[in-house]
């Protein structure tokens, strides 16, 4: 299961692509210790562990190789206008990880190895906050990114193999709305998914909101607005 999915099938292509560890020839791979304990999604396998002895040619020596493989991911930064006033929506959960609630902007992980990140950020908004957006409204932020780079962030890459695409969505809205996503209980709750909805006004997010997501997608953002990148809808 570990050798065969798409998890691991990506690590191995990240690592031979022309900006990958083995590119240039400097390094080498000499084996993948894989761990046995991995965590399944029904009949997928979701999160895996393992080990890579990545040789550094020059020195000789290993570099730090051990990775937490949970693959790609969407989030989405929903600007709501309405009136005088541009409201950004978060979405308050469990963590456990870090012990805390936090609260972050609607997210998720790709089902399947499919590729639709744009899909995936539709559906997921729709889970976390009820709010159904349409695809083509959806404006891709790290798309911006040069190519070099991936076109994705990596929030933890000294440990976790995640790559993030960032995506935007402004509309406007009554202020009626506004006032009922204002604590609004969502989520798949037999999935374990305990959300509640808050609604920030968007001049405020940067200093409400401890996630790097949501941080990432606010600097994305405001860079491309200033440099003329998004839709004049979006600007």
């Amino acid at each position: 299961n570990a050798i065969e999915s798409s998890l691991f099938k990506q690590w191995l292509k990240n690592i031979q692509t022309e900006t990958g560890l083995l590119a240039n020839g400097a390094m080498s791979l000499r084996q993948v210790l894989i761990q046995q304990d991995v965590d399944m999604f029904g009949k997928r396998l979701g999160f895996l562990k393992f080990k890579a002895d990545i040789i550094d040619k020059e020195t000789g020596q290993k570099v730090p190789g051990i990775v937490f493989a949970r693959g790609p991911a969407v989030a989405v930064l929903i600007l709501l206008d309405s009136e005088d006033e541009t409201y950004a929506v978060l979405t308050e959960q469990v963590r456990v990880p870090v012990g805390r609630l936090i609260l972050e902007l609607p997210a998720g992980m790709l089902d399947d190895d499919q590729g639709d990140f744009a899909g995936t950020a539709v559906r997921e908004v729709e889970e976390e906050t009820g709010i159904h957006l349409n695809v083509h409204d959806m404006v891709d932020l790290t798309a911006f990114l040069d190519s070099s780079t991936g076109a994705r962030v990596f929030p933890s890459p000294g440990g976790c193999d995640e790559e993030i695409s960032l995506f935007l969505y402004r509309g406007h809205v009554s202020k009626e709305k506004i006032q009922q996503l204002r604590g609004k209980e969502t989520g798949l709750r037999d999935h374990g998914e305990l959300i509640k909805v808050h609604v920030v006004p968007y001049d405020k997010l940067w200093r409400a909101t401890a996630d790097a997501k949501a941080l990432c997608a606010i600097a994305l953002y405001e860079m491309a607005k200033r440099d003329g990148l998004l839709p004049s809808s979006m600007s």
